[in-house]
């Protein structure tokens, strides 16, 4: 980094304040979310798994495969295959909400999807994972289902379960953020980008939310507009103001 404050004519603490203000991440955060997407990239296109890693500008091996299960959210040969042979077990729900869908991967749940047609659910999880094995719900996946129906009907229980969640470094900075706004507040989207040091960065706020994955666990329905009124969210409008309208509710309490 001293290298390119110095090329660009600004002091290293300056230009990483610059470079975090116009792209929303630090210089590191910003190499470390290139190099992956170079993995990625790599792997796809056929290259060997050690090419993908080195040619991406990792140092070894070792640093590479420390990080690559948050990186990949798999290993580099099922992801190299498409996410071939990886296991994600579901289950379809109710809830007062219309019908759910919650998946989990071996690391964790990777996915809670609402909506009104339990068939639809389940052809949008076979897009998200179009090459892994799905496996339906036996009793033991109903029960964790059952605690995330539990938590959507009475927020304030909390719902204490590993995750699994895969987005670029920005992104899981926006979901973190999230993550910290209390049952019955709402933030706004200039906020988020306020809280995670990045205040130009609203839009790629927007785009996080969109792509959250996981309903009510990243509660990105707790962001509205400058003005408090509902954007749009993924799960419908309806339903993000059903959510908001329970939590204040049960805030009150």
């Amino acid at each position: 980094m001293t290298d390119l404050a110095a090329a660009v004519g600004y002091s290293p603490s300056y230009f990483h304040r610059r470079f975090k203000a116009v792209t929303g991440l630090t210089p590191k955060d910003y190499a470390d979310g290139h190099r992956a997407a170079k993995v990625r990239e790599g792997l796809v296109n056929g290259s060997s798994i050690t090419e993908a890693i080195y040619d991406a500008g990792f140092n070894s091996s070792g640093r590479f495969y420390e990080k690559s299960k948050d990186m990949l959210g798999m290993t580099p040969s099922q992801y190299r295959a498409g996410g071939t042979n990886e296991e994600i077990r579901f289950a379809v729900g109710e809830t007062s909400l219309g019908a759910i869908l919650v998946a989990s991967s071996k690391k964790g749940v990777a996915a809670i999807l609402l909506g009104n047609d339990p068939d639809e659910l389940v052809r949008e999880l076979q897009d998200r994972f179009p090459n892994a094995r799905l496996i339906g719900a036996d009793r033991s996946y109903e029960t964790l289902v059952a605690r995330v129906v539990g938590f959507i009907e009475a927020p304030r229980l909390g719902l204490d379960l590993p995750f699994d969640i895969r987005g670029t470094a920005f992104q899981r900075r926006v979901w973190r953020a999230l993550r910290e706004v209390p049952i019955g507040e709402t933030v706004s989207y200039t906020e988020i980008a306020q809280r995670i040091g990045s205040p130009n960065a609203i839009r790629a706020v927007a785009g996080a939310c969109a792509a959250n994955h996981l309903a009510v666990a990243i509660p990105c329905h707790r962001v509205v507009r400058n003005e408090g009124s509902l954007s749009g969210y993924a799960w419908g409008v309806e339903r993000k103001q059903a959510l908001l309208t329970r939590e204040a509710a049960r805030s009150n309490h």
